[in-house]
Order: C-alpha cells, then sequence, then structure tokens
C-alpha cells in the first residue's frame, strides 16, 4: 500500500508540474504570468489538491482524472493568499518564509494576479477533456467549488473574520468564520473528488459531513500553532494572530482546551468516514496529518 509521506509526494508532483504549463500557455502579459507562478511557486503543502485525490483514490478513481480540477483549487486558495497579505487586509510581509506577492510585485499587480487566478481556474474547470468529465460533471464542480469560494462561503467567512478584529467572539461566531473561511473550501476539494468518482448520494452527504469537521481540524490546527509552532518551519511570524487582536481557539479555550476540541473533530470526522464503504486509509491518513503538522 502507497505510504501517505509517498502519496502526499505525488500529489504535490502532479499539481507543481501541471499548474506552470497552465500559466505558461496562457496568452497574457509576462508580468502578470510573473506574479501569478511566483505565489504558485511559493511552496506550501498542497493540502487541497491532496484531499481531492485521496477522495479519488477512496473510490478507486484514476488520480489523473483530478489533476486539473486540483490545480483550480490551488489556484483559488494562491489568489486568497495573495490577497489576504495585501496592506488593507492582514499586511504580511512573508508568506511561506518568502517576501509577499505584493512586496516583490507592487499592490496593484498583486490585486491583479489574484484576480486572474481565481477567474482562470473555472476557465480551466470548462476546459477538461469530455472523455473524462462530463459536462455535467463540470457543472456540479463549477457550482460546488464557487459557492464555496464566494460571498457565502470563503470570502464572506474573510468578510466576518476582519469584522471580529478587535472584539471577542463567542465560540459559535468562530466557528461560523472557520467554517467558511477556511472549511468551505476544503469541503469543495472533497466534494470535487466525489464529483469526479461519481460517488453515491448517501456517501456525498457524508463525505459532506467528513469535510466540515476536517476543515474545523486544520483551523484549530493553525491556531495552535500560532501559539506554540516554529515560525521558522511555519514560514510567518507565531503570534500574528494575537497581534491582529483575533479571536482564536486558544484564546476562547485556553490551549488544553483547543487541542480537546481537535481531538473531538478527529473522532468525529473518523466516524463519518467509516461510515462509507470506501477504502478509508489514505482520508484517515491525511486527517491526522493535518491535526499533527507542525506546519
Amino acid at each position: 500500500m502507497t505510504s501517505l509521506r509517498s502519496f502526499l509526494q505525488q500529489s504535490k508532483q502532479l499539481v507543481e508540474k501541471r499548474l506552470p504549463e497552465h500559466i505558461q500557455s496562457l496568452q497574457a502579459p509576462e508580468q502578470l504570468k510573473k506574479a501569478m507562478l511566483y505565489s504558485l511557486n511559493a511552496g506550501g503543502k498542497r493540502v487541497r489538491p491532496a484531499i481531492v485525490f485521496a477522495t479519488l483514490q477512496s473510490f478507486g478513481a484514476p488520480l489523473e482524472r483530478g489533476v486539473d480540477v486540483a490545480c483550480a483549487l490551488e489556484m483559488i486558495h494562491t489568489y486568497s493568499l495573495v490577497h489576504d497579505d495585501l496592506p488593507a487586509m492582514d499586511d504580511d510581509d512573508l508568506r511561506r518564509g518568502k517576501p509577499t506577492n505584493h512586496k516583490v510585485f507592487g499592490e496593484a499587480l498583486a490585486i491583479l494576479a489574484g484576480d486572474a487566478l481565481l477567474t482562470y481556474s473555472f476557465q480551466l474547470i470548462t476546459s477538461l477533456e469530455k472523455d473524462s468529465v462530463s459536462d455535467k460533471q463540470k457543472v456540479e464542480l463549477i457550482h460546488e467549488i464557487s459557492r464555496a469560494a464566494g460571498p457565502a462561503g470563503m470570502v464572506g467567512g474573510q468578510v466576518a473574520d476582519m469584522a471580529g478584529e478587535d472584539q471577542s467572539l463567542t465560540l459559535d461566531e468562530l466557528l461560523y468564520i472557520h467554517h467558511h473561511k477556511t472549511g468551505d473550501l476544503l469541503t469543495a476539494s472533497v466534494m470535487a473528488g466525489a464529483i469526479l468518482a461519481e460517488a453515491s448520494e448517501a456517501d456525498c452527504k457524508l463525505l459532506r459531513q467528513f469535510s466540515k469537521e476536517l476543515g474545523l481540524i486544520f483551523q484549530i490546527k493553525d491556531d495552535i500553532l500560532d501559539v506554540e509552532g516554529d515560525s521558522s518551519v511555519i514560514g510567518k511570524p507565531v503570534g500574528s494572530d494575537v497581534d491582529n487582536k483575533k479571536s482564536t481557539y486558544p484564546n476562547l479555550l485556553g490551549l488544553d482546551g483547543a487541542k480537546e476540541k481537535l481531538s473531538e473533530h478527529m473522532s468525529l470526522a473518523k466516524e463519518y468516514i467509516y461510515g462509507i464503504n470506501i477504502n478509508h486509509s489514505m482520508l484517515i491518513g491525511l486527517t491526522e496529518y493535518i491535526a499533527n503538522r507542525d506546519h
């Protein structure tokens, strides 16, 4: 059986080979393509592509079927980081240990590079080969991903996050932010794999519940790392949530309470996955990796 480490490496290689090919083939200004590639090539865990591939593998579907959709999701994730780092948002100088996009290309081009990554991601999905992805599946993918990335999803979560600065949020308010700012795109990654694998409606329902737990696991771990992580490993200073006066799980529940919540959501995620008749190993392994990561 493929180990999680080799699976993650394979997933990473698949998208990191294809991403620059897509951008370089564009009929667009070279400086725009450089700015897009700068952030796409800045590294990162490639968690969203790995989730697409792990879901496909769980249903016995070929990984190649999901490469371009995984690239589209990574483009959307990267656009959100480019915009999050801007002075009007989080005003960060470093991302993954490198200068942020606007520090290298200027604010205007960073904004446009983010815009380009977002819009091109959907063009990429519409361009998928018909012999591997049907038109119906394309529409389902676009609906799922656009909802997750839009005002009822990631963008809405970001707005709520900004509005929550300098305020003491309740746990329910924090849950709303985490579900939408971080969780919805992770859910879209799971559901994209399910759509491509032609999963049943019953399986999709359980996968959606699993993915909501996965999103909370991801964000709670991020909150914990901001308190006790190593900045040289994370690639940005720790304590930024405190500096930005953001409510987090450690702030509301204490560090031990946050870790207890992480464990609770891990148990629920596993319960949902084990309710589906699939090869569970890679999705469970990926969930544990997200919960136990150091960056």
